[in-house]
């Protein structure tokens, strides 16, 4: 026992108590280092506390580093108790004061700066908050102000009681007043002074979020150097301009839907005057837009308290928000809200189109609208495109609203169409429904002059309607002038030269004909008709066609003694004279000009010169020069239709149906071949002089057709 004693005592004295003492002397050291570290806060924080009343002296100028000094005694104070201790207890009172004081005045500096966009006041103020580190959440708030803000601008714009309140009068307490017909201007007018209102109220309070923003995107740290929009942007967050547009549209979507659901009278208004509401959703995109690039010339002019040396971002002067969404387009997010009332507007507006269309051409009318009535139509075409030119986009759709209008006259117009025989007589005077079909061409005309600057397919389907009505009367044309060039072959042009060479008439009868015929047409049937550049280029068709028909039968006349050529050259003059009519300038006539005036020439040419001339081929189709040299041989060389037995019509519907050179040179071979078999069989020592030249001309066409 006693041994058991003596050895409990001896591990006492070499392990317990030596632990006990190093127990309290460890306890005593980390009071020491508690006290230590108590005692350096306590220096600290009455040292920045005294240099803290200095600082708030200074008012704005050391405004942030009254801030500095804040955020480091915000540091002082984490994760120590410093209540109860005397010596900084009125230091702590004073802090607390003057970080609310600080947090007030950069509050106010921040609201100042915004409102007079002064990026120097505006980044003094976030270089407070970022020192206070509260920045994310001073923006937040900043933000969701103006976003309640515009929300209860919106509001109170569409607000159908204030709007339908009589002047100076109050309603009775419960009673909403409703608009009447006759207080509907006042209701109107009321209406949209709001809404100019609520667009500047908009304008105002997104110019200032698109400056809070610049001034984030072009303020950095001092110390740190870091951007401050990247504080706010960070973890994913999006930018605050695009955040807060996102809230502007979808509040102006949703407040209208709302206000209109509840007022038809609203809802009518918005319709009805759409084009007023979109030009003041695009004047406010257009100052919004104005108000980048100021904002954007006021930072690189003013630079105090930003980083001035900071390139400029891509779109910096373009556009408003920033790169984190590149498929977004912020305009058509504002227009968005539109789309029913442009829907509505729209669909109204091709009523309006469709209303004076449907009362001039009523259910079994047979006449084509006045000019009074066309003009009512077309005067209503005008004021709904230039309603909309306040929108280029708007301006498109009514276009097209007004194609389907000029596609509807045309649908109205074709029904009045006269497509009878007497549509197309050139006999006597106009028949009623050549009269009728004047009419609607002059009335298509008129339209399509006064929509031309709309280019739609409906203008095309009013020319073709155009052409249709009138193609009959033009067919009838080219076919009597074709009746009348094809009696030249009734005509002798076998007689002498006469005496003294000069001809008794100027022309022979049928040319006489034709002139007449030519000028009684265009006067009696194409000059009522308005539409000249349109007539022109059909008649000159006309005249195309008479020009090639006359070279044709002149050159299949047999037989043509040198009288005959005289009388023929003659006609050759005075054709240019007939077709005139038919045409601005008979040299408008192109190609078929140049082969009259150089055909004429070679009547008097021999056939060795008609065969080297440079007109031929290029010009003259050798068929036709082939035709011409068949005159100068003897009657046992036929001619091509002779030898098939045909009349000289159908040789001239045969080369009508084939307008080849082939298939013509073919035919005009078998002729020639032909005669070759004829003297052969009556064992003829010779040809003809004219056959060589016609074998040469013959196969030089052949090797280049």
């Amino acid at each position: 026992v006693i041994t058991c004693v003596s050895t409990h005592v001896v591990i006492r004295t070499k392990i317990v108590d030596p632990y006990n003492k190093i127990v309290v002397r460890t306890a005593q050291l980390a009071r020491l280092q508690v006290a230590c570290d108590l005692l350096r806060r306590i220096i600290r924080i009455l040292y920045l506390s005294k240099r803290l009343q200095g600082q708030l002296q200074g008012g704005s100028r050391e405004i942030t580093k009254a801030a500095q000094s804040l955020n480091e005694l915000d540091y002082l104070s984490q994760g120590v108790d410093l209540s109860g201790i005397d010596v900084i207890e009125n230091d702590l009172l004073f802090i607390s004061r003057a970080r609310l004081e600080v947090e007030n005045q950069a509050k106010r500096l921040l609201e100042q700066g915004m409102e007079i966009q002064n990026p120097s006041q505006v980044g003094t103020a976030l270089q407070v908050f970022y020192n206070l580190g509260n920045l994310r959440e001073t923006i937040r708030s900043v933000v969701d102000g103006y976003r309640t803000s515009v929300q209860e601008n919106v509001v109170n714009a569409l607000d159908i009681k204030v709007l339908t309140q009589p002047a100076n009068t109050r309603g009775a307490p419960g009673r909403a007043v409703m608009p009447t017909p006759g207080n509907t201007a006042a209701f109107r007018a009321a209406l949209w002074t709001n809404l100019e209102k609520l667009m500047d109220q908009i304008c105002a309070a997104c110019g200032q979020v698109q400056h809070l923003q610049k001034v984030l995107t072009k303020k950095r740290d001092p110390v740190s150097h870091v951007c401050f929009i990247d504080e706010i942007i960070k973890d994913g967050q999006p930018d605050i301009l695009h955040t807060f547009w996102s809230s502007v549209t979808q509040t102006l979507s949703e407040e209208l839907q709302k206000a209109t659901a509840a007022s038809t009278f609203l809802k009518q208004a918005l319709e009805g005057e759409y084009p007023k509401l979109l030009r003041l959703y695009n004047e406010l995109w257009k100052r919004l837009q104005q108000y980048s690039a100021s904002i954007q010339g006021a930072l690189v002019s003013s630079g105090a308290g930003l980083d001035v040396e900071l390139p400029l971002l891509e779109h910096d002067t373009e556009d408003l928000f920033t790169r984190t969404k590149p498929d977004y387009d912020p305009e058509k997010d504002l227009k968005d809200s539109l789309q029913p009332y442009e829907a509505a507007y729209l669909s109204k507006s091709l009523s309006r189109l469709f209303d004076p269309i449907n009362l001039v051409f009523p259910q079994g009318g047979r006449n084509p609208p006045s000019n009074d009535e066309l003009d009512s139509i077309i005067k209503t075409i005008a004021s709904e495109l230039n309603v909309a030119s306040v929108d280029s986009g708007l301006t498109i759709a009514v276009a097209k609203n007004a194609a389907k209008t000029v596609q509807l006259f045309c649908v109205k117009s074709e029904q009045l169409l006269c497509t009878q025989g007497d549509a197309s007589q050139v006999i006597g005077p106009l028949t009623e429904g050549q009269r009728r079909n004047i009419a609607v061409v002059n009335s298509l005309f008129r339209l399509q002059q006064s929509v031309a600057k709309v280019r739609t397919p409906a203008l095309i389907q009013d020319t073709n309607l155009m052409s249709s009505a009138v193609q009959p009367l033009l067919n009838s044309v080219t076919d009597s002038v074709e009746a009348i060039l094809i009696t030249m072959h009734q005509e002798d042009f076998s007689g002498s030269l006469p005496a003294g060479g000069r001809l008794d008439v100027p022309c022979s009868l049928y040319m006489r004909e034709l002139q007449g015929f030519i000028a009684r047409v265009v006067n009696d049937y194409f000059r009522p008709l308005q539409c000249l550049d349109f007539l022109y280029d059909s008649t000159e068709n006309i005249a195309q066609r008479a020009i090639t028909l006359f070279i044709r039968h002149a050159s299949l006349l047999r037989p043509l003694s040198e009288g005959g050529k005289m009388r023929l050259a003659a006609d050759f003059a005075q054709m240019e004279l007939a077709v005139a009519p038919l045409c601005r300038r008979v040299s408008d006539l192109g190609k078929a000009y140049r082969l009259l005036r150089s055909f004429r020439p070679l009547l008097f040419q021999t056939s060795e010169h008609i065969a080297s001339s440079q007109a031929l081929g290029d010009l003259i189709p050798y068929s036709t020069i082939l035709h011409f040299l068949f005159n100068r041989a003897p009657a046992e060389l036929k001619s091509p239709h002779q030898r098939a037995e045909w009349s000289i019509s159908r040789y001239s519907q045969w080369l009508d149906d084939h307008p080849s050179e082939k298939d013509r040179l073919t035919l005009i071979r078998g002729a020639l071949e032909a005669y070759v078999q004829s003297v052969r069989a009556r064992q003829g020592k010779e040809f003809a002089p004219v056959y060589p030249i016609m074998i040469q001309l013959l196969q030089k066409a052949t090797s280049v057709s």
